[in-house]
């Protein structure tokens, strides 16, 4: 039998992960999930995974905290194999939306430190792995990270929210740069509105604004919509492009009068 890839997908307990996490066990992968804390949730996303004829496992792991990084790629590759597709996907939001006059360190320091830190040194450590090891892996290695739309829109209302996400945005970029003549391609990826659990309470709000002609199309999009985009990037679906920005918006981006 074959050796199936394996993936990490990183904040994977529900919403945009756990679709990824899924699309990609049918693709062929076995896939590693994590979360912060543990949770039925996340159980239930590994069982999800076996009942598609993969293997799976659960780590808990605070991205943040980059001294733990090494021990998840070693703990993943003793329960799984090496991994050979990272999908960065775990974030945080702002502790409260308001006026960017009242953003409070607190809130700015655990954006940055999470979403671009924390993120930035995942790669890293994944970077390094590649480098050392002696063998090549199959299918090509690739890094996927989710950004946001604020990456390039400004929300005022969250404003370290879109500064953690667009210096994200460079940190996949460089990446993308640094580690192409080791064979790995590194993608980022922009959902825009994605109806979540996550985004349920701003529903009504950008029902509205969409109705105004926000987005090209008129609805949110899905979970399953990134996913299908991810699945495409890790399968090679996107070759001889390096540091590719791919916008699952809607055409909310699109400049438009």
């Amino acid at each position: 039998m074959m050796k199936r890839p394996v993936a990490l997908v990183t904040g994977a307990r529900r919403g945009i992960g756990k679709a990824i996490a899924l699309e990609l066990a049918d693709a062929g992968f076995d896939v590693a999930v994590t979360d912060v804390q543990p949770s039925a949730e996340l159980d239930d996303v590994c069982s999800s995974i076996r009942e598609k004829g993969a293997r799976a496992c659960a780590v808990i792991s605070d991205l943040g905290d980059i001294e733990t990084h090494e021990a998840l790629f070693q703990r993943i590759e003793q329960s799984l194999g090496r991994v050979s597709c990272l999908v960065n996907n775990a974030g945080v939001s702002v502790l409260s939306r308001g006026d960017l006059l009242e953003v409070s360190a607190e809130s700015y320091d655990r954006c940055l430190h999470v979403n671009t830190r924390g993120t930035f040194f995942l790669m890293q450590a994944f970077g390094k792995r590649i480098a050392e090891a002696t063998a090549t892996t199959d299918p090509q290695p690739s890094i996927i990270t989710i950004t946001s739309s604020n990456a390039v829109a400004a929300s005022p209302q969250r404003g370290e929210y879109c500064v953690s996400k667009a210096a994200l945005s460079m940190a996949t970029t460089l990446f993308s740069l640094r580690l192409a003549p080791l064979g790995v391609s590194v993608y980022e990826v922009q959902p825009g509105f994605i109806e979540t659990e996550m985004t349920a309470p701003s529903k009504a709000r950008y029902d509205a604004l969409m109705d105004q002609g926000l987005t090209a199309i008129n609805r949110w999009g899905t979970p399953q919509e990134v996913a299908k985009t991810i699945r495409t990037l890790a399968t090679g679906g996107l070759p001889y492009s390096v540091g590719q920005t791919i916008r699952v918006d809607g055409g909310l981006l699109i400049n438009k009068y």
